[in-house]
């Protein structure tokens, strides 16, 4: 018997209220260590401002936007927001891994290809990128975030998804179906 005849069952999925439990823990020491919630889309525009930065600083100083995220002094990429994103994707990787649940698939419908799914993520990805910059945060950050500490603002992004996702889940229901 061979060892790579023998693929190891993934472990089940965490309970849902034991994982939504854990996350609140993890929200409170967010707040409790840094001042601020959880985000993701910060650091994906520090990563951009490095980028810009790299290639071309004096447009970076230039730039009243990017200018808050590099240029002069500033590091980009010293902030608490781009080691937790990197942390977020280590995590994931090393939970795949444990609970044997790594592997290179795309999970799409029976109906569409797997070049179609992929161009549905990247403009879906795209479209909640500049939704996140334009909103002043992703989900993470205005849902649990702002919607932890009651913010009026957050409450109505959050609805306002919801609303978003059932209005247009009729039109794009045929790729999962």
């Amino acid at each position: 018997m061979t060892v790579s005849a023998k693929k190891k069952k993934p472990a089940p999925y965490a309970n849902p209220y034991a994982a939504g439990a854990l996350l609140g823990v993890i929200l409170f020491s967010a707040f409790f260590l840094t001042g601020s919630g959880l985000g993701a889309s910060g650091a994906l525009q520090r990563y951009v401002a490095a980028i810009q930065d790299f290639f071309s600083p004096t447009s970076v100083n230039t730039n009243s936007y990017l200018l808050k995220y590099a240029g002069g002094d500033v590091e980009p990429l010293d902030n608490w927001l781009v080691y937790m994103s990197i942390g977020i994707v280590l995590g994931g990787f090393v939970s795949a891994w444990i609970h044997h649940r790594l592997s290179f698939s795309t999970g799409k419908g029976p109906h569409i290809s797997v070049r179609t799914r992929w161009v549905m993520a990247f403009l879906g990805g795209i479209i909640m990128g500049y939704g996140a910059r334009f909103a002043r945060g992703c989900t993470s950050g205005q849902g649990l975030s702002g919607g932890t500490v009651l913010s009026v603002g957050s409450w109505a992004f959050l609805l306002a998804v919801f609303a978003g996702a059932y209005a247009v889940a009729y039109f794009f229901r045929r790729l999962w179906i």
